[in-house]
């Protein structure tokens, strides 16, 4: 079997989907982050428009919408920069098959403390 060559489109379209991946990846962190904020404020609206009760205290679904849009960002940077390298690599042949795994595993980690925090604060309210 014939290894692809530097010149092979496949090896182009595999990184394009793999940089497009990521950005689909930023994007719903961004999205999810916005509607976990406005979820907190929508609560805080609703108790207070017709309820006498006490108001319970929403004020982590804001910080924690703020940290998943903020990591959404970070993400969306960080693979434009890695994608940018490996074709810059591919490009001057000198790309090898290293599979750096610190971004996947940076990202698992914060949406798990971010998870976590969620679901403390849901089980609160």
């Amino acid at each position: 079997m014939d290894e692809p060559s530097g010149n092979d489109p496949r090896i182009y379209m595999a990184a394009e989907r793999t940089f497009l991946a990521w950005i689909r990846t930023g994007v719903a962190l961004m999205g999810f982050g916005f509607v976990v904020a406005r979820f907190g404020l929508f609560l805080r609206e609703l108790t207070a428009a017709g309820s006498t009760l006490p108001q319970p205290k929403h004020a982590v679904s804001i910080p924690i919408g703020v940290a998943l849009l903020v990591l959404g960002i970070f993400v969306n940077g960080a693979a434009a920069l890695r994608h940018r390298s490996s074709i810059r690599a591919l490009r001057e042949g000198a790309f090898t098959a290293h599979f750096d795994s610190r971004l996947p595993i940076l990202v698992a980690v914060v949406l798990a403390i971010l998870g976590t925090a969620m679901a403390a604060y849901l089980a609160l309210i």
